[in-house]
């Protein structure tokens, strides 16, 4: 008769939560590579020839309207010479410059002076590349 005896059903809790917490480390994980590390700005100028930069100490955007962003910090070109010049005396400092494609030239010619006048040797322009 013991082979016949209905036993009580009971539910596992170490599995699901085995399940419970993979999933949240998967989701978790997904997260992480969907949000952008650098917040570049969306509409970057095109080219056929980009390649990976390597990367950067300085990040510098150009904006449509003539304003900067440097690491994620609003600045004019005095306070990003002022920048510049602290980060460049403490060795070899890389600086990549993106903007949008609605910026002018002239932005891109002033922060490149301001650059160099700086110390910085490597700049790379940031662009999207088109296949």
């Amino acid at each position: 008769m013991r082979y016949f005896e209905v036993r009580k059903p009971r539910i596992e809790i170490v599995p699901m939560i085995d399940i419970m917490l993979f999933l949240l480390v998967f989701f978790i994980m997904m997260a992480m590579n969907m949000i952008p590390s650098s917040g570049l700005i969306g509409h970057l100028p095109s080219s056929t020839t980009s390649q990976a930069l390597p990367p950067t100490k300085v990040l510098i955007e150009i904006h449509q309207g003539g304003g900067l962003v440097v690491d994620q910090v609003p600045m004019t070109l005095d306070q990003l010479r002022a920048r510049l010049r602290s980060l460049a005396s403490g060795g070899k400092t890389v600086a990549t410059i993106a903007g949008s494609a609605a910026a002018s030239l002239q932005q891109l010619a002033e922060v490149m002076d301001v650059c160099h006048q700086s110390g910085i040797t490597q700049i790379g322009l940031s662009t999207q590349n088109v296949k």
